[in-house]
């Protein structure tokens, strides 16, 4: 997610010498992918957005539906050939496939199957990744975060983004799932460029996804009152706020902008996920995600019966945070949001 890079703690500051070089070798494979991609249009198989709040558990879903083996999606690997996607696929199934790997000369990569993250960032080469740097190459202003669905639709590489991904999908032979929340206002644009496709929205309780939003920029950002994650369309509205009322609201407004995105989205296309429900019984979404998908089941599930559920509610500002959620409630009930 976009974060000023003054305001991140050292912790989590980039390494400008390996961006330097990703930018030069994304530079030089340029040419070569977009050769690939004569070949490519649509894609053959469904694309899985997960959309929702940030600091929802859409990091642990996106763990967790990886280690299915339903979908290919950008691991840290991929996310390195954010120019050419299709060509780092490749390379990624050079690296990591057994069927590739001739006497072990490369045993070291293996799939990940650790569930732990810190602010949506996960370790390990074939661990998911946000994937962000994809997908602002297909924004006329990568700097922006506020889009309208109008401005998308006649401003966006719409064709480059089907080819490249319909090629992602032809390297791993999968459908393919990633974090969409850069889009949550745009689901109805994303839902109309997509001949194939499922959203799944992950929703958590509010107080506790509230809490979670503060201690992340206390994480990464050394204190509680400055802004974390995508400036949304309510930001002016939101920006002069104390944390606890300005988090509340941006939580709230987000959910709102996916209701009403999800209710545009035929029921065919669309999953509802609620966090603490998903954490006590994984497989029963692994069952529904394999039917919306249409998909022969590649295993039988073997995935973890259950994850324990964080933070339940046992917080000191429980009281606050409910008080603002209310608040935001009541306020959007009377004036809804400005955002259309």
């Amino acid at each position: 997610m976009k974060i000023d890079e003054q305001k991140r703690t050292r912790e989590f500051s980039r390494n400008t010498v390996l961006e330097s070089l990703l930018h030069e070798l994304n530079q030089l494979l340029t040419a070569s992918e977009t050769i690939v991609l004569e070949k490519y249009k649509r894609p053959a198989f469904p694309i899985v957005f997960v959309m929702g709040p940030h600091r929802s558990g859409t990091t642990l879903f996106m763990q967790w539906l990886a280690s299915t083996g339903i979908a290919a999606y950008p691991t840290n690997l991929l996310s390195r050939f954010y120019q050419a996607p299709v060509i780092g696929a490749k390379i990624q199934l050079l690296l990591t496939d057994p069927r590739y790997n001739f006497r072990n000369e490369l045993g070291e990569f293996v799939q990940q199957t650790d569930y732990t993250s810190e602010n949506g960032k996960t370790i390990g080469a074939l661990s998911p990744n946000e994937f962000w740097y994809f997908w602002r190459r297909f924004l006329p202003d990568p700097v922006r975060d506020d889009w309208s669905d109008a401005e998308l639709k006649c401003q966006m590489d719409i064709e480059t983004l089907l080819a490249e991904l319909a090629g992602i999908m032809d390297v791993f032979q999968k459908p393919f799932a990633a974090k969409g929340m850069l889009f949550n206002y745009n689901i109805p644009f994303l839902d109309s460029i997509f001949d194939k496709a499922l959203f799944v929205r992950i929703s958590r309780d509010l107080v506790t996804n509230t809490e979670s939003v503060l201690e992340a920029r206390r994480r990464q950002l050394g204190r509680d009152d400055k802004w974390y994650s995508f400036k949304i369309p309510e930001y002016d509205q939101l920006k002069g706020l104390e944390p606890i009322m300005q988090a509340a609201g941006q939580v709230s407004f987000i959910n709102m902008a996916v209701d009403k995105g999800m209710a545009q989205v035929a029921i065919h296309r669309k999953l509802n996920v609620q966090y603490e429900k998903f954490c006590s019984n994984p497989k029963k979404y692994y069952d529904q995600i394999v039917e919306k998908l249409a998909i022969d089941c590649p295993a039988e599930y073997n995935g973890p019966r259950q994850f324990d559920i964080t933070r339940k509610r046992i917080i000191p500002d429980y009281t606050l945070i409910n008080a603002a959620l209310d608040y935001w409630k009541h306020q959007q009930l009377t004036s809804g949001s400005n955002h259309e």
